[in-house]
């Protein structure tokens, strides 16, 4: 069993990130809490995508083959251009998620959920 983990640490990351990110989410109720539980899930995600796509003695599909060397392993770098732009979305996302934050905590003066409900329900 350990074995397995230590070849496969990536995997165990990543399911470590993924399961204390969807923790966070579910049973905090600070905000900012939940927006960084969201950011510890999708690091997990890009995680994943990178560790799918390494290729074990591959190369760059840029990178000049040696003819010589015969047929040569070459990693595809689509997940990779696909994590690149899941990373700029992300960025922005966090900065709606924070600039909405900062706004709820401006007009109710909490960011906790259940204070919220119950400012909400009274108005």
């Amino acid at each position: 069993m350990i074995e397995i983990l230590a070849s496969r640490y990536a995997y165990a990351l990543m399911f470590a990130l993924l399961a204390i990110g969807l923790y966070m989410m579910i049973a905090n109720e600070n905000l900012v809490k939940k927006l960084i539980g969201v950011n510890l899930f999708q690091t997990a995600i890009f995680l994943f995508f990178v560790a799918v796509a390494y290729v074990e003695g591959g190369s760059a599909p840029i990178v000049e083959a040696d003819p010589d060397a015969g047929a040569q392993l070459v990693a595809s770098p689509l997940p990779h251009v696909i994590v690149l732009t899941a990373i700029v979305v992300g960025v922005a996302l966090t900065a709606v998620g924070l600039a909405l934050v900062v706004r709820i905590y401006s007009e109710y003066g909490t960011l906790r959920e259940d204070t919220l409900r119950e400012v909400r329900s009274d108005e």
